[in-house]
């Protein structure tokens, strides 16, 4: 069973190469649906949030700093969330359904952090996994 259970650590990384993607591929169509107007240079917004959450990816892939990445994407889902969809959640359905998205994305993440990640140098970091009693 724990075989089964280790691959959601996988799944988890595999299914964030998407947002990747679009944000890539697709940067038109993001920038246009989801950078707030009010923000400045909104290409940039658009890559540099790509760029992040495949920072995060290979750091989960590799196992370095991947704990630190988890809650570095962690901060940035909160600030999406706060800042893109909860200023048109009241007028906008999507909005409202995203936010709800991105606080499941924000619990699997600081999920993963607390599971499945590797480094163990944030001190003020409380691991998920049981201490082990000799």
């Amino acid at each position: 069973m724990s075989k089964i259970i280790s691959l959601g650590r996988w799944l988890f990384l595999l299914s964030l190469t998407l947002y990747v993607f679009l944000h890539f591929a697709l940067a038109d169509f993001g920038v246009k649906e989801f950078v707030p107007s009010y923000l400045p240079f909104p290409y940039v917004w658009n890559y540099v949030t790509g760029l992040c959450i495949l920072a995060f990816i290979i750091s989960g892939l590799v196992g370095r700093f991947d704990k630190l990445a988890a809650l570095l994407f962690a901060l940035y889902l909160v600030l999406v969330i706060l800042l893109v969809h909860v200023p048109d959640a009241s007028t906008n359905q999507q909005d409202f359904q995203n936010i709800f998205r991105g606080l499941n994305m924000l619990g699997a993440t600081l999920m993963y952090a607390g599971a499945f990640a590797r480094d163990n140098w944030l001190p003020f970091v409380v691991s998920a996994k049981p201490a082990v009693h000799q």
